[in-house]
């Protein structure tokens, strides 16, 4: 066996990371990794002790739009980079756990994740000087709805909003100097953007078998990423290190702490 991949909702996820990971498995595990910053640590100490590889499951970086976005911005096409926005909205009150606390992630770790991740990955993990963020909870202190303001260095801006309740344009949209990038939805496994008015698709390979969800085989993508890691020997994704992954856990946990959302794994 060469990886472990888990799947399980996000609560459980430090006891079954720390079991595979405890027998020197290597392992990717779906977002969030972890609650909170917390266990997140945890995980990624005992991934250290144990010299195996771990991966936050976060596929949107591995998409071909995705590699795309990072070129051009490398090439400073668009110029510098002044402001970003990024909205996920799904409505998910109707699965049978998403108003439960002890079972669910809630709007931000469920959704608002891909937002910070795509922030993340244009501002290179760079850490936000301020965070502000507003939000809706339902009566269980599940979080339905998130609004983020977020202040970078030099000036420079980003937004999101994620919401459970509702269905919105899940887009993203990059401004620089000199241009801008468009996400279209959906952003959080991106197939077409639009550069200089010019829309350029990313179509994901074709599915031969029968799949739950449309965009399933975009998968592909981020085992290719996982593979090549196992091949070099790598402990962690350059694409998506642990330092990223750790800074979207910091943040996250401030959006929480202001939208007072209290998971009991954060009193222990």
């Amino acid at each position: 066996m060469d990886i472990v991949h888990v799947g399980v909702i996000p609560p459980y996820h430090l006891n079954a990371c720390k079991l595979f990971i405890n027998a020197k498995k290597n392992v990717l595990c779906e977002k969030s990794l972890a609650m909170n910053t917390k266990e997140l640590k945890e995980i990624l100490d005992s991934a250290k002790k144990n010299n195996v590889f771990l991966m936050e499951a976060v596929w949107t970086r591995f998409f071909q739009a995705s590699v795309e976005i990072r070129n051009l911005l490398a090439q400073e096409y668009i110029g510098e980079v002044k402001m970003v926005r990024a909205d996920y909205s799904l409505p998910l009150l109707h699965m049978s756990r998403s108003d439960q606390k002890d079972l669910s992630e809630g709007a931000l770790l469920g959704l608002g994740i891909y937002c910070l991740q795509f922030i993340s990955m244009v501002y290179k993990g760079e850490k936000p000087e301020s965070i502000q963020a507003r939000g809706v909870c339902l009566e269980t202190g599940v979080d339905e709805t998130v609004a983020v303001i977020l202040k970078y260095s030099k000036n420079r801006m980003a937004t999101f909003t994620c919401s459970a309740g509702v269905e919105l344009h899940s887009e993203a949209i990059i401004i620089g100097t000199e241009g801008k990038i468009q996400v279209l939805s959906p952003m959080w496994c991106p197939t077409s953007i639009i550069v200089d008015r010019k829309e350029t698709e990313y179509p994901i390979p074709e599915r031969c078998l029968s799949l739950n969800f449309t965009y399933s085989t975009g998968k592909r993508y981020e085992v290719e990423e996982v593979r090549q890691c196992l091949l070099k020997g790598l402990k962690e994704s350059p694409v998506t290190p642990h330092a990223y992954t750790l800074l979207l856990a910091e943040m996250g946990d401030e959006v929480r702490r202001q939208v007072e959302v209290v998971y009991s794994q954060d009193c222990q």
